[in-house]
């Protein structure tokens, strides 16, 4: 049955339905965030066994469960700083094969394979860019100064900050 998208109480139920599942480690954990869930794990010198067993786990919870796993939206992100890059190995969710990424988009903030920032830096000036046309745009009309901050700090500094 469940609750209809974007209510109030949809993020709180799917954490209450979501908290049943435990994993204990010092390598690999869960990021929950309403119904986003990421796995991050901590791979030392080609030891994958711990993280792929915490994917597995969480299939398996989730078919127990009656979840269904959109393995279309699923992504995976491995952030390595050797040289050269060994090719790793793919995820398989229920015999799809996961996306691999080099970037990904987590929460709002644009995260890549370096983690050197540089992503979610371009990403938000594009998106300060496009907003600041838009503000550009209206002062051509000779709108008021009041209104032409009211909308900088609701529309440009509200994607920046």
């Amino acid at each position: 049955m469940g609750v209809p998208q974007g209510t109030v109480l949809s993020p709180v139920l799917f954490t209450l339905y979501m908290s049943d599942f435990q994993y204990n480690s010092e390598t690999c954990h869960m990021q929950r965030f309403a119904d986003d869930t990421a796995i991050v794990g901590c791979i030392r010198r080609g030891q994958e066994e711990e993280y792929r067993k915490l994917i597995q786990d969480f299939v398996a919870w989730c078919d127990f469960n009656h979840l269904h796993l959109n393995t279309t939206k699923s992504r995976e992100m491995v952030v390595d700083f050797r040289r050269p890059r060994p090719q790793p190995e793919p995820v398989t969710i229920n015999g799809d094969c996961v996306e691999f990424v080099k970037t990904y988009k987590y929460l709002g903030v644009q995260l890549d394979d370096r983690m050197d920032w540089t992503a979610n830096t371009n990403a938000l000036c594009r998106r300060g860019q496009s907003r600041l046309y838009f503000l550009r745009r209206l002062a051509s009309f000779n709108i008021c100064r009041k209104l032409l901050q009211m909308f900088y700090q609701t529309v440009v500094a509200s994607a920046l900050f």
